[in-house]
């Protein structure tokens, strides 16, 4: 009989994790574990509490093997344990984060001293430290004899099979050989994962967070991969899901991700390619750079991925030299917009130019905060397009490439200059130079429905949505809307909000939607549930109280009073007005405010024909007397 040896298990929680079989189980039922994930969880358990550096574990772990990228093989490790826990970072109960240091194990445990036979050779946390590359297994002990012929035999039919493939495939290393032999299918997509800040200062997230724009819209430039938007991988930020998971569910063969950390006028990133269908690596590289050339790290770091998954483009023309002052005050600005922040966006912006006059990027991200301002009803439009038109065109005069500003000019030829033709010249050179924006195609089904092409305008915008499903969850609904198409909207509608209720747009037009439908009844809980979705409990605690008393026209009139109010000290555009009064048929007042929001120009005039709460106005002169000062082709029902 063997003779027993001392094990150590590990109970916490509903797990039990025995060193000694290096099995980790859950309510008695074995998990399945990869090797560094569980010698990091041994490591972790085996310090009860106390703070593992991330230098140790990458000594203790990653010690004799060379050519790894230990940053992101630490991250990838805990992030399978935070699965496999079911762990969330931001509440951990087993797995906690010392933001630039390191990890603690922090979930109460006791330690049990167990028997295993001698032919399983106990794995403790002191065998960790003294052979930290050893690969621990518990494989059911043959008996002796037999054991000891199979592995000579194994050992000897390995012997002769290196021998014959160093014949048959020449001096090269064999493991490179080996790859080449066995290639896998070609990456084709693409997904960036938001890189994890390690600078220790959570007011760097917008630093990681702009250098991962960047490197999504440079691999989107200089490679034929189809790269993932911005929006529809920002909902990974922070999640510890498995990365084959995330990669199904964006559709893409490959992941990247990866960290950074700025100090000390230094900036260290580290980005690895993972396989999705094996979880295998591809490729990894680490980058150390100065602040003073941190500007071109994007670019440069596309182009090593693209050449790696040998899908560059030829025509890559050199990246101007940036301040980094100017790039910090882009990339804040860049932080705000996402945000819808416009106000804060714009004063980024015009810093970065202060800083750089010819930071072309900058003038146009300038210009999307101008009509962004616009768009939303912040600033009257005639002012901020205007200054949007400006920007644009100094942007395209410093660099023509840039597809961003080529889109902003575009939505000022469209909702300001009412210049159709130039609108859709800019917008298809836009669409020429980056044909997987959505973004682009979003606009470019804007112009075409201002035209009466509306299938073409809902195809466009189908384009867009399949980019970017993440984006505007809200925008193939609202077409359906606008083309009549009421159920489709609300199926539409519904199906994106089943895993993004908390876009309060999408509720809006969900409203939108049931009102047209004729049920007021969803309409009202819709436009409520938008209050609450952006923290506005007054306004939705409003609507409930109006509708419970007066229904839907009680909740009209409220929305038209909330208005009213809010105009007596802030800019109202006549937009909104002129909606108000037309949920309530208020026909005189919903054409003196489409009357004054022609002489401002505001941006939605270009839909009047198309939206469906204007049809009570269509036989009004006074109506097709608007759509002949704007210059709109007549819809079919003018004809």
């Amino acid at each position: 009989m063997p003779v027993p040896q001392t094990g150590v298990v590990y109970q916490f929680g509903d797990f039990r994790l025995d060193c000694g079989r290096f099995e980790l189980q859950l309510n008695g039922r074995a998990l399945r574990v990869e090797r560094k994930p569980m010698e990091l969880l041994m490591l972790l358990a085996s310090r009860e509490g106390q703070l593992v550096t991330r230098a140790e574990i990458a000594q203790r772990l990653w010690s004799s093997e060379v050519f790894v990228d230990t940053e992101h093989g630490i991250n990838t490790a805990i992030r399978k344990l935070r699965h496999l826990l079911r762990d969330d970072p931001d509440t951990p109960r087993f797995i906690q984060t010392v933001t630039g240091m390191g990890y603690r194990f922090i979930a109460p445990i006791t330690a049990i001293e167990t028997a295993v036979p001698e032919a399983v050779a106990p794995f403790t946390a002191a065998t960790l430290a003294s052979h930290p590359a050893e690969a621990p297994s518990a494989p059911a002990p043959a008996p002796p004899a037999q054991s000891h012929r199979l592995w000579l035999g194994i050992a000897a039919g390995g012997a002769a099979l290196i021998a014959i493939l160093a014949v048959t495939l020449g001096p090269q290393p064999l493991a490179s050989r080996l790859l080449h032999r066995n290639a896998q299918p070609t990456i084709t997509s693409l997904a960036v994962i938001p890189l994890d800040n390690l600078s220790g200062d959570p007011n760097q997230e917008y630093f990681a967070d702009g250098m991962t724009d960047e490197l999504i819209t440079m691999l989107a430039k200089d490679s034929t991969l189809r790269i993932t938007s911005r929006t529809s991988v920002m909902q990974y930020k922070g999640a510890r899901k498995p990365l084959p998971e995330i990669a199904r569910a964006l559709k893409v063969d490959g992941i990247l991700e990866g960290s950074i950390s700025r100090a000390n006028g230094q900036v260290h990133m580290t980005l690895q390619i993972i396989r999705a269908d094996t979880d295998t690596h591809l490729w990894a590289e680490s980058y150390d750079r100065s602040a003073n050339d941190v500007a071109a790290l994007p670019g440069e770091a596309a182009r090593a991925i693209a050449d790696r998954l040998r899908s560059s483009v030829t025509s890559i023309k050199p990246a101007r030299y940036v301040s980094p002052e100017a790039q910090d005050a882009y990339l804040r600005g860049r932080y705000y917009w996402f945000g819808d922040n416009y106000d804060q966006c714009e004063a980024y912006m015009e810093k970065a130019i202060q800083l750089q006059p010819d930071y072309a990027k900058a003038w146009s991200g300038l210009s999307e905060a101008y009509g962004g301002s616009a768009a939303v009803g912040e600033m009257p439009p005639n002012e901020a397009f205007e200054k949007a038109h400006t920007a644009a065109q100094r942007a395209l005069e410093l660099d023509s490439s840039l597809d961003e500003a080529h889109n902003a000019l575009a939505a000022y030829y469209l909702f300001n200059a009412w210049d159709w033709h130039r609108a859709e010249a800019e917008s298809q050179r836009a669409i020429a130079l980056n044909p997987n924006s959505a973004d682009i195609h979003h606009l470019y089904s804007y112009i075409l429905r201002s035209q009466n092409r509306d299938q073409e305008s809902l195809e466009e915008q189908k384009r867009a949505t399949q980019i970017d499903p993440f984006g505007r969850p809200w925008a193939l609904g609202a077409a359906y809307i606008y083309s009549r198409q009421y159920d489709a909207a609300i199926d539409e509608l519904l199906a994106r909000a089943s895993s993004q209720l908390q876009d309060f747009w999408l509720q809006e037009e969900l409203a939108r939607a049931y009102w047209f439908n004729g049920n007021k009844t969803e309409w009202a809980m819709h436009l409520e549930q938008g209050y609450l979705v952006i923290g506005d409990k007054k306004s939705a605690g409003a609507v409930q109280h109006a509708f419970d008393k007066g229904g839907a026209m009680a909740v009209a009139q409220w929305a038209l009073d909330n208005d009213l109010k809010k105009s007596r000290t802030r800019y109202v555009s006549p937009m909104n007005l002129a909606f108000d009064y037309a949920q309530l048929e208020r026909k005189e007042d919903t054409l003196r405010c489409l009357e004054n929001a022609v002489r401002e120009r505001s941006p939605w005039l270009v839909f009047i024909q198309k939206e469906p709460g204007f049809d009570f106005l269509h036989a009004e002169p006074r109506f097709r007397a608007i759509i002949q000062r704007i210059g709109l082709p007549p819809a079919a029902a003018f004809h």
